[in-house]
């Protein structure tokens, strides 16, 4: 979901301050990534990339995949920070490198960076990417200026624009596009604005040139900002956001069944059906905690302290949560420490880490998520 957008003037190298943010700006939040044995219910997910949204995940050249996303590691105006970036998994998704910002040459100088991803595959094994952006910097807002384009890659890092809009709606804007090849044509997705809205449907025979269709029809609670995955030749099912992560499914693109809602909560998901029985999910988790954590169910206090720290936290639970896990990951997402809760109060040393944030979890014995907390390790 596009919550704030900060706009940069490439021509000039500076950051016009236009920010068109709710309460929560999007470098709060983490990916997360999940893992399923239905595309239903989910195990307990773990963070997939640090301050970072609209994540889309594709298949590319037999086991390898590749992740796009919107990344906002600080400081900013940094490499990092607003750009799309890409990760790899050569092991179908167990292990993923490093993040690495994509460069879209040829952009014209005067439109905006690139934002909302969505990663395809077409001939010859070539990678398209799908992007929101303008010709000039909108002045209020996100404004009916803001198209889809694309750009072509072989590596799926360095891509080469590809002239014109693919999506042009004249009176709206159009952000958060999710493309796919199914049955014989490219499908365009759009949410039009509010959940009740839908979506915007076009269908396109070659992916560069679509026609509009009927609109997705929708509701109050299901927001069609997400991504497509194809479940089987007659299935196409589309994951999108509301109180938990849910999917629609239809045989043609046009029609579609009804609702199905995940275990997950979050946003903008992107799955991906590895093979039977196994499926991956990408989504924006909830915004990272400060401080002490308290969990909203009385009945599993948990307090983590000091936060920042120096050299060690303190993870207090009751007797109920003994016997949990815990992971520390940094913020690319590799795992640093993890251990057992193995009493009511528990120390986690962090004297041998280097300076900096992590995030901490906390799962259960049956592998219910407890406690996401981002840490702040701090030297003397």
């Amino acid at each position: 979901m596009k919550i704030c957008h900060l706009i940069f003037t490439l021509a000039s190298q500076l950051l016009v301050l236009s920010c068109f943010c709710q309460a929560n700006p999007p470098w709060n939040n983490p990916l997360k990534i999940a893992w399923s044995s239905d595309g239903i219910t989910f195990n307990a997910p773990v963070v997939f990339q640090d301050s970072s949204g609209v994540p889309s995940v594709i298949k590319w050249k037999g086991d390898t995949l590749i992740a796009a996303f919107q990344w906002f590691r600080q400081p900013q105006l940094s490499p990092t920070w607003d750009r799309v970036a890409v990760k790899f998994s050569y092991d179908n998704g167990r292990n993923w490198s490093q993040p690495k910002p994509i460069v879209v040459n040829g952009l014209p100088s005067n439109y905006q960076r690139p934002f909302d991803p969505t990663l395809t595959v077409f001939g010859n094994d070539s990678i398209r990417i799908y992007f929101s952006s303008s010709n000039g910097i909108p002045k209020n807002g996100l404004d009916a200026t803001v198209n889809t384009y694309s750009a072509k890659s072989s590596d799926g890092i360095n891509f080469n624009f590809e002239s014109g809009s693919r999506v042009d709606e004249l009176t709206k804007q159009v952000i958060d596009p999710a493309i796919i090849f199914f049955n014989k044509s490219w499908h365009f997705l759009s949410p039009i604005g509010s959940p009740q809205q839908g979506a915007y449907h076009y269908v396109s025979p070659d992916g560069l040139n679509f026609a509009p269709v009927s609109n997705i029809p929708s509701d109050n609670f299901h927001n069609w900002t997400g991504n497509f995955m194809i479940e089987n030749t007659n299935e196409l099912r589309f994951y999108g956001s509301g109180a938990t992560i849910w999917y629609n499914y239809s045989t043609n693109g046009s029609i579609w069944s009804g609702y199905v809602s995940t275990n997950i909560q979050g946003g903008d998901p992107s799955v991906l059906k590895i093979k039977n029985n196994s499926y991956l999910m990408v989504y924006v988790g909830q915004p990272y905690p400060s401080n002490i954590l308290e969990i909203a169910s009385e009945l599993k206090p948990i307090q983590i302290f000091p936060n920042p720290t120096q050299d060690l936290i303190h993870v207090r639970v009751d007797s109920k949560n003994l016997g949990s896990m815990y992971v520390v990951y940094d913020y690319s997402g590799k795992t640093v420490l993890k251990g057992k809760i193995s009493s009511e109060s528990t120390v986690i040393e962090l004297a041998d880490l280097p300076d900096g944030n992590y995030v901490l979890t906390l799962t259960s014995q049956t592998n219910e998520s407890l406690s996401v907390v981002k840490i702040s390790k701090q030297g003397r």
